[in-house]
């Protein structure tokens, strides 16, 4: 089986069905990164524009799963132009020295119903960390949805250093929600 590189989305959605299904490229258009988190107690939304990614994905062997994800890290939509400036900084994402996070599929365990496990290293700002995703797969007509999530310590990252560090104005926990949308090989 080849190894292919996958949207963070599609490494979330490695899974195993009764009949065999291999899915391999991810539909950029028809797929999405988003995340929510807390800023002064308010829930704040926003998505990720920019990534690719392959995956190599069999549903008689999801053991097998390879999945690699690149997101540019500047592709940042967290609501407003100032947000987005912002984030960009040295005391956020870094994008100048560090503008592409990567995560790397290193297991797949399969729980039945179409439910996954996905474990894997993220890299942002040269920090590596094992990170676990919870994933459903969805077969339509030849399509596969690779619906997923996990939570990101955004402190396990420093992402948010100096006077951002911490829960006192945004939240340490992100919630990254992925859908990635894949036809059927």
């Amino acid at each position: 089986m080849k190894r292919r590189i996958l949207p963070l989305a599609l490494v979330l959605g490695l899974i195993g069905c009764a009949q065999a299904a291999e899915y391999t490229d991810v539909n950029r258009t028809a797929s999405q990164i988003s995340f929510t988190y807390k800023q002064l107690g308010q829930r704040v939304y926003g998505t990720f524009g920019d990534f690719e990614g392959t995956l190599s994905f069999d549903t008689q062997k999801p053991e097998t799963g390879h999945a690699l994800l690149k997101i540019q890290l500047a592709s940042i939509d967290a609501g407003s132009p100032d947000a987005n400036n912002e984030l960009q900084r040295a005391s956020w994402f870094d994008t100048a020295s560090y503008p592409v996070g990567v995560y790397e599929s290193t297991g797949v365990t399969a729980l039945g119903d179409n439910r996954f496990n996905i474990s894997g290293n993220l890299t942002i700002k040269g920090t590596t960390r094992p990170v676990a995703l919870s994933v459903v797969l969805k077969e339509l007509d030849g399509i596969g949805v690779f619906d997923g999530e996990f939570i990101l310590k955004r402190g396990d990252f420093k992402i948010g250093e100096g006077e951002w560090a911490g829960n006192s104005v945004v939240s340490d926990d992100i919630n990254i929600k992925f859908k990635m949308v894949a036809p059927q090989r």
